[in-house]
């Protein structure tokens, strides 16, 4: 292994995540993973990696790291101001910093998470198949837990492909993050709203309150009434839209329950949660409905921005 990076400051909360650990969830075990896959697995393409490889999820704010070995970052997902030595740096680029430079961040600009992938992959603790790191459980990533002061990261491997700086990825490719309609299809227990309360769940404009984390978001807005007898738990899925009994409604995110009892009314789609991972408290968002061949047809069309980086990687 080879060390590449030292923490200098860690930011607010960065933890090493990958695409998750779904054959974890019959266990009971969330899937886990980053929250914006998308900015994550362009992040990866962008040196070179394959989508799979561990990447830091900075939120809020980002870390100042010091290059101990060259190599080849990127940086994707929220505008943290990046700089190399002092120097703004251009997101969804790959980047080289030699032996000595620094990588650091200033105020946020938008966006409440930025990934920074390194060729080869960043080494971790590997729980349950994967690298992310699960804090409740205090495994996998780096110790199980966030970055912090001291801390020095290593790459997993020789990068598979020569590294090559300057490769980007098209602006018109990237989710538009500034729009923050999030697209879902109706859940198995949509019926449990009324014909109001369906219109209030895909019309009204709602926020992210203060009660937000990797677990998932609870949105204050129009209340929901459900209907019906109580539920027996269930399997959950990310994304899921539930509706406790105050009526205020629970984005479930990347590290979901992954059984409950509450009325599931509306799933936001794969292609849209990119868009919910950038949320922040305060941020208002609206819930839109649409059909599942939508669905397909939104997914793809972020597959094609990553093809395209696949494409560059003749892959």
């Amino acid at each position: 292994m080879i060390q590449v990076l030292h923490v200098q400051e860690p930011g607010l909360f960065t933890t090493v995540q990958d695409l998750g650990r779904p054959n974890a969830i019959s266990a009971g075990v969330p899937s886990g993973g980053a929250m914006d896959r998308f900015a994550h697995s362009a992040a990866n393409l962008l040196v070179g990696n394959d989508p799979s490889h561990a990447t830091l999820e900075c939120t809020f704010s980002g870390p100042h790291l010091v290059a101990e070995h060259s190599c080849l970052v990127a940086i994707t997902g929220a505008d943290f101001d990046p700089r190399v030595n002092g120097t703004p740096a251009p997101a969804w680029t790959g980047i080289f910093l030699g032996a000595g430079d620094r990588l650091t961040f200033g105020a946020r600009r938008s966006g409440a998470r930025a990934y920074v992938a390194v060729a080869g992959g960043f080494e971790a603790d590997r729980w349950l198949g994967s690298l992310s790191t699960y804090l409740m459980a205090a495994r996998g990533g780096f110790h199980g837990r966030p970055l912090k002061s001291g801390d020095v990261l290593s790459v997993a491997g020789e990068p598979r492909r020569p590294t090559v700086s300057g490769r980007q990825m098209a602006e018109q490719l990237r989710p538009d993050y500034d729009d923050r309609t999030l697209q879902a299809i109706a859940g198995p227990h949509i019926k449990r709203l009324s014909p109001e309360g369906r219109g209030l769940l895909f019309e009204a404009t709602y926020m992210v309150s203060r009660d937000a984390d990797r677990m998932g978001y609870r949105l204050e807005g129009p209340q929901l009434v459900t209907s019906g007898e109580e539920l027996l738990s269930f399997g959950l899925v990310s994304g899921a839209v539930q509706v406790p009994h105050n009526g205020q409604p629970i984005l479930l995110m990347a590290d979901y329950q992954t059984a409950g009892g509450y009325p599931v009314v509306a799933t936001v789609v794969s292609a849209a949660l990119p868009i919910a991972a950038q949320l922040l408290p305060g941020d208002e968002l609206r819930i839109v409905e649409i059909d599942v061949e939508r669905a397909r047809e939104m997914r793809q069309s972020l597959e094609r921005g990553l093809d395209s980086l696949r494409i560059a990687l003749g892959r």
